[in-house]
């Protein structure tokens, strides 16, 4: 644990003495602050889960490539399901991975704003039943502990813990099981390019002894290796504009494995509802400050309805998708 690269906070201390939960709200905010990421022990899951997971994720992608592409995102509106090798850009470049996207399992909406259209239900393969299972356990134990963050930085922060829950009651969470296969390339591979998360808050669970997360600090490339049964946290634009630029949305990637080797990871995206915005936190003086401001203010607008940044988001990586169900939204403003 010494080599680690990232602060390391352990989430059962709130459940301690009024002391341990304060100190643990104290080096909430100073990991964000500071870094923007940091490992997450202490979750309350049971290890058999994490293991079940990465079971299933292992079974998915081992599937028949007819038994993948039956759920394939193309069939679906919202964007879910399968995602072929090289079928996603990060900054107009593939990413070199393979994956599958959940989101909250819903009826479809017709009509309303256009963002509308990333409300649905999810494409499940028929074939593996027991994938649903986990995924739909995983979002659960994930959504307590992201409400419980958010919770502990409107706090730390100076504002009611419950600053962000009207936000979050209708949350739009993301999840994606993905795979990162082996190259033979001498030269290091785009996993996923470089890049901020757009959102709020973001978990990553990353299978054992299997590296390739990159994140930069002080202007460097740091590697970011998984701990067992522990999380990878970082904080997203929406996060850093909401605190003004006191909470940092830090820059990342992922470096694909060398050929044989490959790689799982899991992360799950925690968003506002669709129809919402962010809640700004007004910052107490001291804090206020110390704010660096939001970085990229204009370049990528996070201000507005979380919707509205979500749809961008998917016309951007998915133009597969865009062309067959949303053609009409092609030439949107991305």
């Amino acid at each position: 644990m010494a080599d680690l690269n990232l602060p390391i906070l352990d989430l059962s201390d709130l459940d301690k003495s009024p002391e341990d939960a304060a100190r643990f709200r104290e080096d909430l905010a100073v990991a964000a602050h500071d870094v923007g990421f940091f490992y997450l022990v202490g979750t309350g899951i049971e290890h058999d889960l994490f293991r079940r997971l990465q079971r299933a994720a292992r079974d998915f992608f081992a599937l028949p490539e007819d038994d993948k592409l039956a759920i394939e995102n193309v069939h679906s509106p919202q964007f879910r399901g399968y995602t072929r090798i090289g079928g996603e850009l990060t900054q107009g470049k593939i990413d070199w991975r393979e994956q599958i996207d959940i989101g909250p399992e819903r009826e479809s909406v017709q009509g309303g704003p256009a963002y509308n259209r990333l409300i649905g239900p999810n494409l499940w393969p028929a074939v593996q039943p027991e994938l649903r299972e986990v995924a739909e356990s995983w979002q659960r134990h994930l959504t307590a502990i992201s409400r419980k963050l958010l919770s502990s930085w409107a706090e730390a922060l100076g504002v009611a813990p419950t600053h962000f829950d009207a936000a979050f009651e209708e949350a739009e969470s993301l999840l994606k099981i993905v795979r990162y296969p082996g190259t033979d390339a001498v030269e290091p591979q785009q996993g996923v390019g470089i890049h901020k998360d757009g959102g709020v808050l973001t978990l990553l669970w990353v299978e054992p002894g299997k590296g390739g997360l990159q994140v930069e600090r002080g202007g460097e490339w740091v590697d970011a290796p998984p701990v067992d049964d522990a999380f990878i946290v970082n904080i997203g634009e929406m996060l850093e504009y909401a605190t003004g630029g006191y909470l940092k949305a830090t820059k990342h990637r992922v470096i694909s494995p060398k050929a044989p080797d490959d790689r799982v990871s899991v992360p799950f995206f925690f968003n506002p509802a669709l129809n919402s915005q962010v809640p700004v936190i007004d910052l107490p003086d001291e804090l206020r400050a110390q704010s660096r401001g939001v970085s990229g203010e204009g370049e990528n607008p996070i201000d507005g309805v979380y919707g509205e940044n979500a749809l961008r988001y998917r016309l951007r990586a998915h133009p597969n998708v865009v062309e067959i169900h949303h053609a009409d939204l092609a030439n949107a403003p991305s």
